[in-house]
């Protein structure tokens, strides 16, 4: 139900609000609302669940595929909430991989490129605030409880709980970066080979306004797909904004530079679920316009060609679209 709503501003506000300032704070909240959903039902898996005593222990994270299947699935939905929020407005980019494979492949405004970044940034920031505000005293007795049973603890904080924040390799790596790096740039491949293959307006056309929610499928298949390896953060933001609260708020090294000493470890991780993204949300774009935009670009001239001739598609000489 649509109804009309008068602003909470008026005069020279809203001319300012409808322009870059406008998508800036649709950025800010769209991510800050994915965020809140995302480390969300992190903190869930984790910390609230057990210290709640509907898991088996109160340090029981992942017993089953079945918690890794809560977590992805609240990963596409706060992906799904947070388009439909901030689209309107700003197109609801969220993640400065997308932002930048735009500015590459979809004209998008090179000068809007460090605003969307920043706004995208420390509304990440704020949503992983607002959730560690929540879920503080679950994280703090789940630290305390896996401590006592021998967990390795950084600061009094254990990897675990830092997980709900932002992203680590998997000890399967060896500390080595190049494995997660990899994994990161396939994984924001394939999403933005998904975002822009379902906003192609000439390609299958998704209907009825489920965009967002076929967008945080593609989140979900990702998660289940490729998750395991370092986290799937296929976002820059998402990853960075709350790495860097989780180190104000006591996390230390594991979060900045993201070092986990001993067996298993990993050093100065940071920087590959930043890099590695935005490598591959670059290359996911230029491959679906290679392999399929290009071809629909080629059918719709032939078939506006056909149109202006009088001819059918077939009967098209390629010398027509000169």
């Amino acid at each position: 139900m649509s109804v009309e709503v008068a602003p909470l501003t008026g005069g020279l506000g809203l001319k300012r609000l409808g322009g870059l300032w406008g998508e800036c704070l649709a950025e800010f909240l769209g991510t800050c609302v994915l965020i809140l959903f995302g480390d969300g039902v992190v903190a869930m898996a984790v910390a609230a669940l057990p210290e709640s005593g509907r898991a088996e222990t109160s340090t029981t994270i992942f017993l089953a595929a079945g918690d890794w299947l809560l977590i992805t699935w609240g990963w596409a939905l706060a992906v799904a909430f947070g388009v439909y929020i901030a689209g309107g407005v700003s197109g609801a980019h969220l993640n400065p991989a997308v932002t930048l494979a735009f500015a590459l492949r979809r004209k998008f405004e090179w000068r809007k490129v460090v605003p969307y970044w920043i706004s995208q940034l420390v509304g990440a920031f704020v949503g992983a605030a607002l959730v560690l505000w929540n879920y503080h005293d679950s994280i703090s007795k789940y630290d305390a409880a896996a401590g006592d049973k021998g967990a390795t603890l950084v600061n009094g904080h254990t990897n675990a709980t830092f997980s709900i924040f932002a992203t680590f390799p998997s000890p399967a790596f060896g500390g080595s970066m190049w494995g997660p790096l990899l994994d990161q740039i396939i994984g924001t491949g394939l999403l933005l080979l998904c975002i822009v293959a379902v906003i192609d307006a000439r390609n299958t056309i998704v209907k009825g306004n489920l965009g967002p929610l076929i967008i945080g499928f593609s989140v979900a298949a990702i998660g289940m797909s490729f998750g395991a390896n370092a986290g799937y953060a296929i976002n820059p933001a998402r990853d960075l904004g709350p790495r860097l609260l989780a180190w104000i708020a006591g996390w230390g090294e594991l979060a900045v530079p993201g070092t986990l000493p001993g067996p298993g470890g990993f050093t100065a991780y940071m920087w590959v679920p930043i890099v590695g993204p935005l490598i591959g949300g670059a290359i996911g774009v230029l491959v679906y316009d290679f392999f399929i935009g290009d071809v629909l670009h080629a059918r719709l001239r032939l078939s506006e060609a056909a149109a202006e001739i009088g001819r059918t598609t077939k009967e098209v000489d390629v010398d027509d679209l000169d």
